[in-house]
């Protein structure tokens, strides 16, 4: 078995159990209107309406929304103050909202889904949500004259068009991370338009520093959320839960393969529905999912009380960024009992996944300082290795080797992430990421000069993020973070297809998509760009004072010339970016630089053309 081969069907851990979390006596579940607004109290309950039928009614006009919300939050008032057992109180939420929707008059798309009956009218706007997607642009940095002029008039009803954008904007966005960065929105509208009257500029400055508090957390569920759901739609539910089974045991090493096995099957069944768009299944069934937890974290986690102490729209993220429990004193180091026991071929046999699943589960728990798709990589070496020494005839010693191969494949992992950050520490962020694009370029040519900047720019950030870390804490951070991004890269794929490489490597196998992008060389198929008078343009905005523009200019070029000439040695491409250099430095230091630069640019061009042909 060789770990370094790319193994085109990844481990399918499958966890048959399907029961629900089991409820405790501390338990209580919201299930009427009534008590959900007792729970959440009335603005979390306004905004949340506000969210769902914003997400829910692509295209729908804030007045529209607004008002659906305040209808909704009405009949929860009042089916909260008297306890009511009238039918319209004892409906099911998510009855409510869409009899609510199908009450308004005009509502774009919506007709065709209310003359259907449930729940078939639900699976109806479910599928206007997806096909609402890409409508509305993502949430950028909002306009700061026009923001701050408003805010003047009118602050409360501001806050509600912010949600309501946001909530359009990203239509399967999990409902209290919306909530979360509405409080962030009202202190920059607050630290920012205090001084209204004064120079835009400042407006501008203003927003331009605080803005990103704001976009980024939204920005960053959005993308996990989309990932998510990415590999659940790629590669099936068993590959979800035997990602989601690596993650739960490093992070609750205490707690048995049982509660473990519990907690992958309700995390996947709650990706399920927010994949599909049920916004209110996918915040019921989070919710059951940390109460569990909460009234559990005896046997599961020590480091969860202080999340479990917070509302429970906070608890989620508490609970996902907390640290991982400490590992059982009493846990051997090793899982050598799944190599040298007799009886592992006969439980291989009779019931794979399970023994899969336990083997994982094992592991995983004892090797925190791993990334979740590294452990996968390993559980898939180990079902190869049982496949191979327990079939009739195999070499007594079979099994024994598994060991070594296994040290060489953390050892080459490990390698890889530590060459990679070495090369950043040399190098910083620019020349980092100039290093990626002349790879990434050759790998992939045909992304644009924009994608291959903007995906090469996340790949350096994760330098800057991970890097500094301990060797503990390295490899689950880099490749988590990279995974994120090759899962971009993999939908941008999806969307328009790249070249047969990349498609070999985000259909095979998502545990091992990482290693197989790493070893794409340069893409044979692709054609090179044509010489032609407007490829290479040189203009005196290359004299500009703003760096970040200067760097970009020059990326761009870069990416340019490889695209050109995706054989370019490194000597080559180093003489011409010296050739460059100094046709900038005097150009920029004439009278005129654009004469300049119209002169002595095509002399470059030629020079470099015959120094690459």
């Amino acid at each position: 078995m060789d770990w370094r081969t790319i193994i085109y069907v990844i481990l399918l851990v499958s966890l048959t159990v399907t029961k629900a979390l089991p409820r405790t006596s501390g338990d209580t579940e919201f299930k009427t209107i009534g008590q959900r607004f007792t729970q959440l109290q009335e603005d979390n309950f306004k905004a949340i309406a506000l969210i769902l039928f914003a997400q829910y009614v692509p295209g729908g006009t804030f007045g529209r929304v607004a008002g659906m919300a305040e209808g909704v939050t009405a009949l929860a008032r009042r089916c909260a103050a008297v306890a009511s057992d009238t039918p319209d109180c004892l409906k099911p939420l998510d009855r409510i909202f869409l009899d609510t929707i199908c009450q308004e008059e005009n509502l774009p798309q919506s007709a065709a889904c209310c003359a259907k009956k449930d729940p078939e009218r639900n699976d109806c706007f479910l599928s206007l949500k997806n096909s609402s997607r890409g409508f509305s642009s993502p949430l950028e940095k909002p306009d700061a004259e026009a923001a701050c002029r408003n805010y003047s008039q009118h602050q409360q009803p501001l806050t509600g068009y912010f949600i309501y954008e946001v909530s359009r904007r990203h239509p399967f966005l999990y409902a209290p991370t919306i909530l979360s960065v509405a409080p962030r929105y009202e202190e920059m509208l607050r630290n920012c338009c205090g001084s209204a009257a004064g120079p835009s500029r400042h407006l501008e400055e203003c927003f331009q520093r605080q803005a990103p508090k704001v976009v980024k957390p939204v920005r960053e569920d959005a993308l996990r959320q989309e990932h998510t759901c990415g590999i659940l739609k790629k590669f099936g539910e068993r590959t979800l839960k035997a990602l989601k089974l690596a993650q739960i045991s490093q992070k609750f090493p205490r707690a048995a393969f049982g509660s473990v096995e519990e907690l992958v099957v309700a995390v996947s069944d709650m990706h399920k529905d927010c994949c599909r768009g049920d916004t209110l299944g996918c915040m019921r069934r989070r919710e059951e999912i940390l109460r569990y937890v909460c009234a559990n974290q005896h046997i599961l986690s020590s480091k969860i009380q202080q999340c479990c102490e917070q509302p429970l729209l906070q608890r989620s993220a508490c609970i996902v960024t907390a640290e991982n429990d400490d590992k059982p004193k009493d846990l051997s180091p090793h899982v050598r009992e799944f190599i040298e026991d007799k009886g592992i071929c006969e439980r291989f046999a009779q019931e794979k996944d399970l023994h899969l699943a336990r083997f994982l589960y094992e592991y995983s728990r004892r090797h925190p300082e791993f990334s979740a798709q590294m452990l996968l990589r390993i559980g898939k070496g180990y079902e190869d290795l049982l496949q191979e020494c327990c079939r009739p005839g195999a070499p007594s010693g079979c099994r024994s080797r598994g060991e070594e191969e296994l040290r060489t494949h953390i050892y080459e992992t490990e390698s890889v992430m530590r060459t990679s950050c070495d090369i950043y520490k040399e190098k910083g962020d620019y020349y980092f990421q100039n290093e990626l694009l002349m790879s990434f370029t050759k790998k992939m040519p045909q992304l644009t000069s924009a994608e291959l900047i903007k995906f090469t720019r996340e790949m350096t950030a994760i330098g800057s993020k991970c890097c500094q870390l301990g060797q503990d804490k390295l490899l689950p951070c880099a490749e988590e973070h990279l995974d994120l991004v090759l899962g971009e890269i993999c939908r941008r794929h999806a969307a328009e297809p790249i070249n047969p490489g990349v498609c070999r490597c985000c259909s095979s196998s998502y545990a091992f998509r990482r290693p197989c992008i790493g070893k794409l060389e340069m893409d044979e198929t692709y054609v090179p760009l044509a010489l032609t008078p407007g490829l290479f343009a040189f203009h005196a905005d290359l004299c500009t004072t703003e760096e970040e523009k200067l760097q970009r200019r020059k990326q761009e070029m870069l990416i340019t010339l490889l695209q050109y000439k995706p054989q370019i040695s490194p000597e080559q491409l180093g003489s011409i970016t010296a050739a460059f250099a100094a046709m900038r430095e005097r150009c920029c230091a004439h009278d005129s630089p654009e004469a300049c630069f119209l002169t002595e640019g095509p002399e470059l061009i030629k020079r470099s053309e015959k120094m690459l042909s």
